[in-house]
């Protein structure tokens, strides 16, 4: 075998389309480009969002771009320096904070964060603690009790809601909080 006689498989190559060669071809006269318009001109089309001269959708909508997390957890955050004039005899609960208006909502839950110093002991409830607050109430000599957080996950089909079936059981639970 010599190099004259390597050739391709058979059907590996094939000839090349030749358009615009008269409608005996099947590609003659606008050559497979349609009726002669923007996307027949030679060069680049149009950009991708292009909507043949309209506002396009990302510029109407500027505010729709990026994420949201539909699963995020707001919490009502408080920090350690607000309970240092808390009266030491009261412990510290997401219902005396609502009385004492430090949190405003009391359908979200407390987060305690270790902004500000603390020198007597409280014992202090809330849903969650950052390392920071955890390590300051011990280290005055009080006590942490860390409540269970339950979040109510709103219904995402088109049955009915479960959050709004037990209706009772939630007017419970927000009396005990």
């Amino acid at each position: 075998m010599k190099l004259h006689d390597l050739k391709p498989a058979e059907g590996a190559n094939r000839k090349s389309k030749r358009v615009g060669r008269g409608h005996g071809s099947g590609k003659g006269k606008t050559a497979g480009k349609g009726m002669m318009g923007q996307k027949a001109r030679s060069g680049p089309g149009p950009y991708r969002t292009f909507e043949g001269g309209q506002n396009r959708l990302v510029k109407r909508m500027p505010f729709k771009r990026g994420f949201t997390n539909i699963f995020r957890v707001e919490y009502e955050t408080v920090n350690v320096g607000r309970l240092a004039t808390w009266p030491a005899e009261l412990e510290v609960t997401p219902a005396t904070l609502l009385e004492a208006r430090v949190v405003r909502r009391k359908a979200r839950p407390v987060k305690i964060l270790g902004d500000g110093e603390l020198t007597r002991p409280l014992t202090v409830h809330a849903h969650k603690f950052s390392a920071s607050a955890r390590q300051k109430i011990e280290a005055a000599g009080g006590t942490v009790v860390e409540l269970p957080l339950t979040i109510e996950r709103h219904s995402r089909s088109r049955g009915p809601n479960p959050s709004m079936r037990n209706a009772a059981a939630k007017k419970a639970r927000a009396e005990t909080r």
